[in-house]
């Protein structure tokens, strides 16, 4: 009988649990296996878990915000080596890797949505999607997709240090996106609903806390939603100033609608962000790595595999005091 690893499943709306699998051996040409040593929960995840997600078919072993170390060498990595596993699995055929963006492939893959994800002992991934993380905790790794989310949207807007920037939705991903803009030297403003949240935030080293419809006239350079709510992404529109850019990290199913008169009166600038590529993980591995970005001041709780399937509903209903849970799949 083959050793068999056990997995974190959702299989189906409302229903999370521990199945029994076969442990990996053998991985595909250009793969490697990787025993997976921590991974973090996000709105993904949750959404999974509560039949929100829009793209998602059942069942699904959830997990895409992985560390992990390398079964067996091959590829450039040895035995036993650390990585951050990049979760978005391109074709690398289509038009968009051509241009040298496979984190929109109009053929991908991502860990934990499209595929299975990483909350298991071992998990075969391309080489080619493997990070050295040397240097890092396991923890540590296991933040470092998340972060290169809000840092891929950074990169995106052009922001200087010259400019004034809004971070609405001060969950991960915009706590995320807040840390990389600071470090571009913008003075950063972070608004949301949530009290605990703007707490957060302010733990953090951020001054400029706001609710909406309490931020400063004038309007913003830069403005960065990662709320995921289609009326605070429509409302966003009207915070942007002249010359001003906004930046879309929240993904939504619904139409948006704006004002074309006063887009194009501020000649304003629109920009969808999504995913990462490597040139943002590498950045936020080296803040990581030289303490620009505080790792454990991210890490809200760490809970091992057995307790998941009676604690991810708690933390899927009330996140508002969470900025990052961390499942512990090998022992530190």
């Amino acid at each position: 009988m083959p050793d068999m690893m056990l997995c974190g499943l959702c299989p189906e709306p409302g229903s999370f649990v521990l199945e029994q699998r076969p442990l990996p051996t053998e991985a595909p040409e250009g793969w490697l296996l990787v025993d997976i040593q921590a991974a973090g929960l996000c709105g993904t995840d949750y959404h999974i878990f509560q039949g929100k997600h829009p793209y998602l078919a059942y069942p699904r072993v959830i997990g895409h915000e992985l560390s992990g170390r390398v079964t067996s060498g091959g590829h450039g990595f040895a035995a036993g080596q650390l990585v951050v596993i990049n979760p978005y699995i391109a074709c690398g055929t289509c038009h968009a890797c051509h241009r040298g963006k496979p984190n929109a492939c109009m053929n991908i893959g991502v860990l934990g949505v499209h595929r299975d994800g990483g909350i298991c002992a071992r998990i075969a991934v391309p080489a080619g999607n493997l990070i050295d993380a040397t240097g890092l905790s396991a923890h540590q790794a296991a933040l470092v997709e998340f972060l290169a989310i809000g840092a891929h949207a950074v990169r995106r807007s052009d922001m200087t240090g010259a400019d004034r920037v809004l971070v609405a939705g001060a969950g991960p991903i915009g706590l995320g996106a807040a840390l990389f803009a600071r470090a571009t030297g913008a003075e950063v403003h972070v608004m949301d609903l949530s009290d605990q949240r703007l707490a957060a935030a302010g733990r953090l080293g951020f001054a400029h806390l706001h609710r909406p419809g309490n931020v400063p006239e004038g309007g913003f350079d830069v403005v960065m939603d990662a709320t995921g709510n289609p009326g605070a992404m429509e409302a966003g529109f009207a915070l942007v100033a002249h010359g001003g850019t906004y930046v879309l990290i929240s993904v939504v199913k619904d139409d948006l609608r704006f004002n074309d008169a006063e887009f194009h009166k501020r000649e304003m600038r629109l920009v969808g962000s999504r995913n990462a590529l490597a040139v943002d993980f590498q950045a936020v591995m080296a803040a990581l790595r030289s303490g620009a970005v505080d790792g454990g001041a991210l890490i809200s709780t760490v809970l091992p595999l057995a307790e998941l399937p009676q604690r991810i509903g708690v933390l899927a209903q009330d996140r508002g005091g969470i900025i990052k849970a961390l499942v512990q799949i090998a022992p530190q």
